[in-house]
């Protein structure tokens, strides 16, 4: 599986804790930045891993700045990017089996080390349930294309 990853400064020492990891588990990682803990804005590396992920150059992304926040702001702005910020296992088990996210957001500065490979263990490993989501998930694509159009 090929995964896009960024960050902005606050979350790039964890970013690169999450590079070694999904790499050590097998993952082609393709690494959008930010490449320093000097101060940039974050919508110039999360925007490139969100397209990254909407141009099917990778099959997910995983984002990272303090909060997750921003990042989550930022990401969901890519057409067809469902971007979930999980801060916990439930969350991250849910973005996937009934929202299929596509990308992962993570707050840096909000969980351990420790609680943010765990979510992505649970991230990655959790299928897309289909059924009665599908019909939802097409409805957001769906409301995606109406705000396009105005």
């Amino acid at each position: 599986m090929k995964v896009s990853l960024a960050s902005d400064h606050a979350g790039y020492k964890m970013k690169e804790e999450v590079k070694s990891y999904l790499e050590k588990k097998g993952y082609e990682v393709k690494d959008y930045g930010t490449f320093s803990e000097e101060s940039m804005d974050y919508p110039d590396t999360i925007k490139l891993a969100a397209r990254a992920v909407s141009k099917r150059e990778v099959d997910r992304g995983v984002v990272l700045c303090a909060s997750g926040i921003g990042a989550s702001i930022v990401a969901n702005k890519i057409k067809g990017v469902r971007a979930a910020l999980c801060l916990d296992e439930y969350s991250a088990e849910y973005s996937r089996r009934h929202n299929n996210a596509n990308v992962l957001v993570l707050g840096a500065k909000r969980n351990t080390k420790e609680e943010i490979l765990r979510i992505i263990d649970i991230w990655f490993s959790t299928e897309f349930e289909g059924g009665r989501h599908e019909r939802r998930v097409e409805k957001i694509a769906e409301v995606e294309k109406e705000e396009m159009m105005d």
